[in-house]
């Protein structure tokens, strides 16, 4: 379980907030022997000056000393003490933002304050959020003048003891407590659970990777091995460090933010599931073709493409014969997959996908009734499913149906010792050579040859679909995964 401390110069700097035993001074902090301890230690710095060899410099630097995850960072500090340094992190920033600070009737000069990258004015919010992503800091006090175009003239660290409104106050008292929500619960609340797990989500997702009441019996079977669970989304990027570890149930790109929560988790020594490898290697279908031609996975004939080499566009054409399924190397759930029936539709896809990207694939077509999928952890097979094929179309997925709405075909679920040998074998071999996190193998079969489409990361689990068979089991498993590698490290660590 992550511990979080509040560190003030002194207990008045706090009196017009809600008490809180997670509220220290300086001097508690510095006199602390916590040692070697197993939790997690969360550390906001909010003392009255950041300036070199201040109280609130030394709060960072002895946090980070004692592998404390404090916030600012040392490297936050250093940058907001020195204009030269702050400036270099601004360029593309003030670029991004100057449509929206034009647009709006301001002054010439303006000054607001930042919470934890939250604002109460309208016009600054994307600044501030965008400025908190940058240097991590409780309060900020942002300075912006126009010449021509906005420019940030000067970022300022404050501490609460410098907001002397009842607004201010307000303002940062309900940003701190959005922020860390757990400073307000009760001790008693914190001690059933060892450790924290934050899950990423997207409530605005078509096609998420689990829906709703999965993604509740993954809180509940992580509560029962004794792991608060937290439901996260890409606004809560600097939070990370307060878990232990990351589940990312949204679907993964590598130009995504999700990939930046996966790197971002990594960084800090926590479980990651999908890690950033696991992505890398699993959305581009370009490295999974290559790897799986090099070490021998059956899988079906593919080429790769460049639109500058013609003899090749001619020889797939030769040698696969049509039809043809070209596909972009990132696509998801069957979308930028493509079948073409003869020269003229392969000519004609194959330049518009050329325009997406520099490389294409083309693939031998083989029609089944149905695709396996075989869920994978750690090495070992964990669920099996047959997604069928839908109504009237060659794809599990239909993104073309006459309703303007995508549809799929049926399932069946089994347990994965009847799934034929040839199958599993090669769901294992395929992903032994991607690495030990969560993958979803997605399998043809044609009598006993077992040919593997793709490995995919960050794997479908839906309720009623992929845990038909084993029940509350199935998320039970995923989260003692967790458990298992939190335990594994923090005793490394030790």
């Amino acid at each position: 379980m992550s511990q979080l401390l509040v560190v003030v110069d002194s207990l008045k700097d706090w009196a017009p907030y809600f008490p809180a035993e997670d509220v220290i001074t300086f001097d508690d902090y510095l006199s602390r022997q916590d040692g070697k301890k197993k939790t997690r230690t969360r550390v906001i710095n909010l003392c009255r000056s950041y300036k070199y060899l201040s109280k609130g410099y030394y709060c960072s630097l002895l946090g980070e000393a004692r592998d404390h995850h404090v916030m600012p960072s040392l490297r936050v500090i250093n940058d907001l003490n020195q204009k030269s340094l702050y400036t270099l992190h601004l360029d593309d920033l003030t670029e991004l933002n100057d449509r929206e600070l034009h647009d709006s009737e301001l002054e010439k000069e303006v000054t607001f304050i930042t919470y934890f990258g939250s604002t109460p004015d309208m016009e600054f919010k994307t600044l501030a959020k965008d400025l908190f992503e940058k240097f991590p800091c409780p309060i900020l006090e942002v300075s912006l003048r126009f010449s021509d175009r906005w420019q940030i003239t000067e970022l300022q660290a404050l501490s609460p003891h410098n907001l002397k409104t009842d607004e201010q106050q307000t303002e940062f008292a309900n940003a701190l407590d959005r922020f860390s929500h757990k400073i307000w619960r009760s001790p008693k609340a914190r001690k059933q659970y060892r450790y924290d797990l934050a899950i990423l989500t997207n409530k605005d997702e078509k096609l998420p990777p689990s829906d709703a009441k999965a993604i509740k019996r993954f809180i509940k079977a992580g509560n029962q091995l004794g792991v608060d669970v937290d439901i996260i989304d890409r606004k809560d990027y600097v939070r990370l460090a307060e878990y232990d570890a990351l589940f990312i149930r949204e679907t993964t790109a590598i130009d995504h933010h999700t990939f930046r929560f996966a790197k971002k988790a990594e960084s800090e020594g926590m479980v990651v599931i999908d890690d950033p490898m696991s992505i890398l290697r699993c959305c581009n279908k370009v490295y999974l073709t290559d790897l799986f031609n090099l070490n021998k996975v059956p899988s079906p004939k593919t080429f790769i493409l460049s639109k500058q080499d013609k003899a090749a566009l001619q020889s797939a054409m030769e040698a696969i014969g049509f039809p043809i399924v070209l596909k972009i190397p990132d696509g998801a759930f069957s979308q930028g997959v493509f079948k073409v029936n003869n020269p003229e539709e392969f000519d004609a896809k194959i330049q518009a996908l050329f325009k997406k990207s520099a490389l294409v694939l083309a693939q031998e077509f083989l029609y089944t009734d149905f695709d396996w999928r075989i869920g994978v952890i750690n090495n070992k097979p964990l669920y099996a499913c047959r997604y069928y094929m839908a109504k009237d179309h060659w794809q599990i997925y239909n993104h073309a149906s006459k309703s303007g709405r995508f549809t799929s075909g049926g399932f069946d679920t089994m347990p994965t010792y009847e799934v034929p040998k040839p199958v599993l074998d090669a769901a294992l071999k395929a992903t032994k050579l991607i690495g030990p996190s969560l993958y979803g193998v997605d399998i043809k079969q044609s009598g006993d040859r077992a040919l593997v489409i793709e490995v995919n990361d960050n794997p479908s689990i839906e309720s009623g679909v992929e845990d038909l068979f084993l029940g509350n089991q199935l998320y039970e498993q995923i989260m003692q995964e967790f458990v298992t590698r939190i335990e594994s490290r923090r005793s490394q660590k030790s």
